[in-house]
């Protein structure tokens, strides 16, 4: 079997017998696109990488190094498998999402404009203690930022798609909302989740509130955050924004009340090691005709059980079919 993988790190570390070509965002295309069967995406946004998924015609699996995969979706053909990097990214987001709330809460920004200005801004500041934190999205990364808020005193609210012991429903979010301190969202893109941070959303937030956006960009109504910010009734602290990177002169760059970072929640130095591991998992089992991403049953549910589709499991949509990954599905 034919891969392609970005780095060369993991090559002695793949099972034998695969033919391999090493391929990161930057390098000169192999020769072997007529041959390549698992595709490890490079870790970028850029189109040109994607835009080979169609030139790949013995294609049968792409494996993206992102938690998101809707940027992946446009490019894959019938039959093609997609896997995403789901946990890979958590540590390192969660870990950035207790940054944001800790800076934006503790005037940290202000300190550092202080300090170009030598001006000593001494003051009152909020603590992230005695807080409510409600965690909007309770997957990989939901949870991970739970357990970093341990120690910190604080409630924590989890929601989710579908209520589960300890979970609240989104249904349950128009009277969860005003009790938040702080929300976070952690939710995939998807078309249920777009735009799901409107200005209703918004507005059943208590004043002075913080919202933390480590989801997507387009998660959040932009008009609608802005309007909030300029009026001086909520906070802000994203590390993705709509649209990303905002231009030159867009409102995002000067509204009062928003710390934002640039989608930087995965690129830290966690990242490496737990996306080898993850390429070498998956390479492995392919090689013994274990896949790690099983293909979805026709009626909706997953073999685990006959559970309903999604209340366990992780899907993926591809061209023709949804993917799931849990422990019953894959081992």
């Amino acid at each position: 079997m034919r891969v392609w993988v970005p780095y060369d790190e993991v090559v002695p570390r793949l099972p034998a017998g695969l033919e391999v070509d090493v391929y990161d965002h930057g390098d000169e295309v192999p020769k072997t696109l007529d041959e390549v069967e698992f595709y490890v995406a490079p870790y970028t946004f850029d189109r040109a990488p994607l835009e080979l998924i169609r030139r790949m015609p013995a294609l049968r699996v792409v494996q993206t190094q992102t938690a998101g995969y809707e940027h992946v979706v446009p490019y894959l053909s019938d039959g093609v498998t997609l896997c995403n990097a789901a946990g890979v990214h958590d540590a390192s987001t969660a870990e950035l999402a207790v940054t944001l709330m800790l800076a934006a809460l503790r005037g940290i920004p202000s300190f550092v404009h202080g300090r170009d200005r030598q001006d000593w801004r001494y003051g009152w500041y909020d603590a992230l203690a005695d807080r409510t934190v409600l965690i909007l999205g309770y997957g990989g990364v939901g949870q991970a930022v739970e357990r970093r808020l341990a120690g910190f005193e604080v409630e924590v609210v989890r929601v989710a798609r579908h209520a589960r012991d300890g979970v609240a429903a989104m249904s349950e979010l128009p009277a969860l909302l005003p009790r938040a301190d702080v929300v976070v969202l952690c939710v995939p893109l998807t078309d249920e989740t777009r735009g799901l941070v409107d200005a209703a959303f918004l507005a059943r937030m208590r004043d002075g509130a913080l919202l933390v956006n480590v989801a997507r960009g387009p998660v959040v109504d932009t008009d609608a955050l802005l309007a909030e910010l300029t009026a001086g009734r909520l906070r802000a602290a994203v590390d993705v924004t709509d649209p990303e990177p905002p231009p030159p002169g867009h409102p995002l760059w000067t509204a009062p009340g928003l710390l934002m970072s640039p989608h930087v929640g995965g690129s830290s130095s966690a990242f490496r090691p737990r996306v080898e591991r993850l390429i070498v998992e998956q390479l492995t089992g392919r090689c013994r005709h274990r896949p790690q991403w099983t293909r979805r049953p026709r009626r909706g549910t997953c073999r685990c059980a006959g559970r309903s589709a999604g209340s366990s499991c992780r899907w993926l949509p591809t061209a023709t079919a949804g993917w799931c990954r849990c422990r019953r599905c894959t081992g």
